[in-house]
């Protein structure tokens, strides 16, 4: 269970990524409705890198590249050696994951169905890790530890899928003299791991540059090139007592989520909140946004897990109870750093939809975080009544 030795070891990390994330996100919407307004476009997208490939588009094409890399290597560790090794293992999270996927994209798009916004079916699908984990921590004293296992494992089959839909529905008209250059590389790289055993980082590292060079070439988006480096990446170690997996995790995890996630939260999440938008004539998108992750996530996870568990396909971890799933249901409703990705990868050349999509989500991630807040609270509460007036004790509260 290397990933979720990983989150242990960096758990600390995860909490100060959600706090990082708060204040990034409440930085870059008071500096969007201030008279620094200009300042933060002209930086970020009239400033360039290299030819047109402006700040924005480095941290949005690039930096997040980085981000599905670890993300990679993260799912990779986790279907190897974790909690997706086996399907006895995987079964009740990936059920619970398709369910937290299929439920808001439907809700989405049956209120999408007669309008122009269908092609953001995508963007309530996701779980935000970072805040999930937040809101976990805040109770963790209070939450049996199978529960951060299951959250964990839903978030990683929910990373993975979401990333499937990334490649296959926002991909641009294929190049495939580039793609089949991308596919070269990818093979000389695992040639490079199997064959030869190289185990060096930097090599690893420089290939991948090249890889999203030309996957950007492709069409196929260039974040993509994150999850087809990570799959050449050596899990086992030739000569070293970490294997090239472990050791990039070690140094990438870090730079990941206290400076490209919360960096990628300042960078786009500067919405105007006084902008003269007609809502009426999008009322479908931020609706199908706000239900599709604040009712649909939690709706969808719990149908599937008991149905899952009624037809005998999985079954339920017998120290979980039906009452601690529906409160990581309710976490696992916070969508933000992949929704928002998603959201300009949908509405790309409409800066308004854009717009609209981010103060969907950032209401939606509200409503979730409140909810998970006020119920497992008020239950809390209640056991804590319940357990002194029968003079009972209990470690964990929730189980």
């Amino acid at each position: 269970m290397r990933l979720l030795r990983t989150y242990r070891k960096s758990i600390k990390i995860e909490a100060l990524t959600s706090i990082f994330l708060l204040i990034a996100t409440i930085s870059a919407l008071f500096i969007y409705n201030t008279s620094l307004k200009d300042m933060y476009d002209y930086i970020l997208n009239d400033i360039y890198i290299v030819n047109e490939f402006s700040i924005h588009m480095f941290i949005n094409e690039f930096l997040m590249s980085i981000f599905f890399l670890v993300a990679g290597l993260e799912i990779k560790a986790e279907i190897l050696h974790g909690n997706l090794s086996s399907f006895k293992k995987a079964s009740f999270p990936v059920f619970a994951s398709i369910g937290g996927v299929i439920v808001p994209a439907l809700i989405f798009i049956f209120i999408n169905r007669n309008s122009q916004f269908l092609s953001g079916f995508c963007i309530p699908i996701s779980t935000d890790i970072a805040f999930a984990v937040g809101i976990f921590i805040l109770f963790s004293n209070k939450f049996n530890p199978a529960l951060k296992v299951f959250l964990l494992s839903l978030a990683v089959v929910d990373d993975l899928i979401s990333i499937a839909f990334i490649a296959f529905v926002y991909s641009l008209d294929i190049n495939f003299t580039y793609l089949i250059i991308s596919f070269s590389i990818l093979i000389t790289l695992i040639i490079a791991n199997k064959l030869f055993k190289i185990e060096s980082i930097i090599y690893y590292l420089i290939s991948g540059l090249c890889l999203w060079y030309f996957v950007n070439l492709s069409g196929v988006h260039s974040t993509i090139s994150g999850i087809i480096l990570a799959i050449a990446i050596p899990s086992k170690s030739y000569t070293c007592r970490k294997s090239t997996l472990d050791r990039l995790q070690c140094l990438l995890v870090p730079i990941n989520s206290l400076f490209i996630i919360p960096l990628f939260a300042f960078a786009n999440t500067g919405i105007e909140l006084t902008y003269n938008i007609d809502l009426s004539s999008a009322k479908p998108l931020y609706m199908g946004i706000i239900l599709g992750l604040s009712v649909g996530k939690p709706l969808g996870i719990m149908l599937f897990c008991y149905l899952g568990n009624l037809l005998k396909f999985t079954e339920k971890p017998k120290n979980i109870s039906w009452m601690a799933i529906f409160f990581v249901s309710l976490i696992a409703g916070i969508g933000f750093t992949m929704s928002i990705f998603v959201s300009e990868l949908a509405f790309i050349h409409n800066l308004t939809l854009i717009n609209i999509a981010k103060m969907a989500i950032l209401i939606s991630a509200s409503i979730s975080i409140a909810a998970s807040f006020i119920t497992i609270s008020i239950y809390i509460y209640v056991c804590k009544l319940k357990n002194k007036t029968t003079n009972l004790t209990s470690k964990y509260l929730i189980s």
